[in-house]
């Protein structure tokens, strides 16, 4: 049987030349520009599956882009683990802000990953770390390692809510059943630092329009008149926030989770420095929820930020116009214990209602979910912390994200299974932002990583 390192080291060009072309293809879900792209990397998917050894692979139609299903089953009465990923990946605007063009992947070397980062949209989330699965099955496969039945779920919505995956798991629970699933969408503290990711917070988001006069009006001679929509929509989104940056919605806080002196002590555990991730966001200082410190305030805590706010002219030169209409992103990140679809409704009452006279406002609500959080007490977490040990030398510390990944509730409901976060990604990866890269040292360690929790879930369970 050949050694793990060894077939890594063997393959290793490959492996990195194999996601270099996956990251070629602009798999953007959110614009109807790329559908064709986004299919053909669906193609892409299925046919790296079937080179790495699953016995059936099928692409499944739904409304929107397609799930691609793969499964290996050698012994029905082993375990059976899920691999989740998503094959699309987020519009790279804007684009004047990438070092080098978003899809034409490049290798640099960097502070973090001295023996190179892939520079490319998607490299991190989620195609860099679903590609890891996917070559991690291939050196199970190829050295004899495979200790048990996998399948692969990878879909193409995950960056615009995932709004058919639910329909398409609840369809096929059978075809689905597993014991336990596994995802890397996530990331861990430092490439020294192992950590697992056992919480995410969940998700609402929302647009929001006001609409003032039927149409944009001089604003000389109508300026001071009539209300201006982009004036009032400011004004509204201001009035979210309290003084203490605390929201101001009735009724958002009724059923936060808090934690705990003692699990607030634990988590203050994990190495952070104040100044450095200051200095690598070029800010002066922070900001956030009183009382709290920086990863409470994006772990456990609720937040609520405009995305994007429009309206007006934004054209080169002047337009001295009043915009009949202005409009914002909102979107909320919730903690364990927080109802979305709750939450979103509370919003839509609260900024509805919060309208001055002159004005119409509107909110449309897009997509959402729950947040999650994975007990450090079972079978799956513990296979994954020794398999993090064996990799890295180093028991992995448990850390909740910031991070939103809405159907992990959904899996638990509908298919009753825990559902274990392997990222392998860094905070500094720039994900949704320009210039996101994945570290060639990370990506292969991945690699490494995954067939030993494979190795242990199976014998944790026998």
């Amino acid at each position: 049987m050949q050694n793990i390192t060894e077939y890594i080291s063997q393959h290793k060009k490959r492996f990195v030349e194999e996601l270099i072309n996956l990251l070629k293809i602009p798999s953007i879900s959110a614009d109807n520009a790329y559908s064709k792209d986004v299919l053909r990397t669906a193609a892409s998917v299925k046919d790296a599956l079937e080179k790495a050894g699953c016995d059936v692979v099928e692409i499944h139609e739904t409304e929107g882009y397609p799930i691609v299903y793969g499964e290996k089953i050698i012994n029905e009465t082993l375990p059976t683990v899920l691999v989740y990923g998503h094959y699309d990946v987020q519009p790279p605007d804007p684009l004047d802000l990438w070092n080098s063009p978003p899809f034409e992947p490049v290798i640099q070397k960097t502070d973090l990953h001295p023996e190179g980062a892939i520079f490319a949209r998607g490299a991190c989330d989620d195609k860099g770390q679903m590609y890891m699965h996917v070559k991690a099955l291939e050196l199970m496969v190829e050295t004899g390692r495979l200790p048990c039945n996998v399948k692969f779920m990878i879909e193409g919505e995950e960056e615009v809510g995932s709004n058919n995956l639910a329909i398409y798991v609840a369809e096929n629970r059978e075809k689905l059943s597993n014991d336990i699933i596994l995802i890397s969408d996530t990331g861990m503290i430092a490439n020294d630092i192992p950590s697992i990711t056992t919480g995410l917070r969940g998700l609402s988001y929302v647009e929001v329009e006001v609409t003032g006069p039927n149409r944009d009006l001089h604003s000389g001679l109508y300026g001071g008149a009539v209300a201006n929509p982009i004036n009032i929509l400011t004004k509204m989104i201001a009035g979210l926030h309290d003084e203490n940056n605390r929201i101001t919605i009735p009724g958002f806080y009724d059923n936060v989770e808090e934690l705990s002196t003692g699990e607030r002590a634990e988590m203050a555990k994990a190495p952070f420095s104040l100044e450095a991730y200051k200095k690598a966001l070029d800010i002066d200082a922070v900001y956030g929820e009183k009382g709290y410190t920086t990863n409470e305030r994006n772990a456990i805590r609720p937040t609520l930020d405009v995305n994007g706010i429009w309206g007006g002219y934004t054209g080169e030169g002047a337009k001295t116009v009043i915009a009949s209409k202005a409009f914002a992103k909102i979107s909320m990140r919730l903690v364990p214990n927080q109802d979305w679809k709750e939450i979103t409704t509370l919003f839509k009452n609260h900024f509805e209602n919060s309208a001055p006279e002159g004005v119409k406002v509107k909110v449309t609500p897009h997509h959402g979910g729950q947040g999650y959080v994975t007990p450090i007490d079972t079978i799956g977490y513990k296979a994954a912390s020794k398999a993090y040990e064996t990799t890295f030398g180093k028991k992995p510390i448990p850390q909740r994200s910031g991070g939103s990944i809405p159907i992990v509730s959904l899996f638990e409901q509908e298919l009753g299974s825990k559902t274990i976060l392997m990222g392998f990604g860094l905070d500094s990866d720039a994900i949704h932002s320009p210039n996101e890269h994945f570290g060639v040292w990370n990506y292969l360690k991945g690699i490494e990583t995954i067939p030993y929790f494979y190795q242990y879930f199976t014998e944790m369970n026998s």
